[in-house]
């Protein structure tokens, strides 16, 4: 079974949504992981905003990166700049795919205007990981 780890500075919001994405798109294809170089806990808004997919990533622990230094991961995602400068080395096996998407917990604004950025957000990474699974899992 392959192995995917998507990294982000805070694993708070974007690789949660992502690794939420990619464990339900590849059941039985991969093994998902995320993390963050500096985690932070998870976004009450991100899983609200999974929960109205119907992915509940309420219970995901936010994870530093070192955690899983013993796992030879087939790919590794980066979804913002920050994870990707500090982005540990991995072996020349591992597929590194920089892919940055904008940080809804940086939203202001109104509860409402908030969820809708996580909401857009959100929208942009099941577009990419729609993609990402067709691509590298048929």
């Amino acid at each position: 079974m392959k192995k995917i780890l998507v990294l982000c500075t805070g694993n708070s919001c974007r690789s949660q949504m992502a690794q939420g994405y990619l464990a339900t798109f590849l059941t039985g294809k991969a093994d998902v992981y995320s993390a963050g170089t500096r985690p932070q806990g998870i976004n009450p808004n991100a899983a609200a905003a999974m929960l109205e997919e119907g992915i509940d990533i309420s219970g995901n622990g936010s994870n530093h990166v070192d955690e899983y230094a013993d796992i030879d991961f087939d790919y590794v995602i980066t979804v913002c700049d920050n994870a990707k400068e500090a982005c540990p080395l991995y072996p020349k096996e591992t597929n590194l795919i920089h892919h940055s998407f904008p940080d809804p917990a940086d939203a202001t604004g109104t509860p409402e205007e908030i969820m809708a950025e996580f909401r857009e957000v959100r929208g942009m990474i099941k577009d990419y990981c729609d993609t990402f699974s067709k691509e590298n899992f048929g």
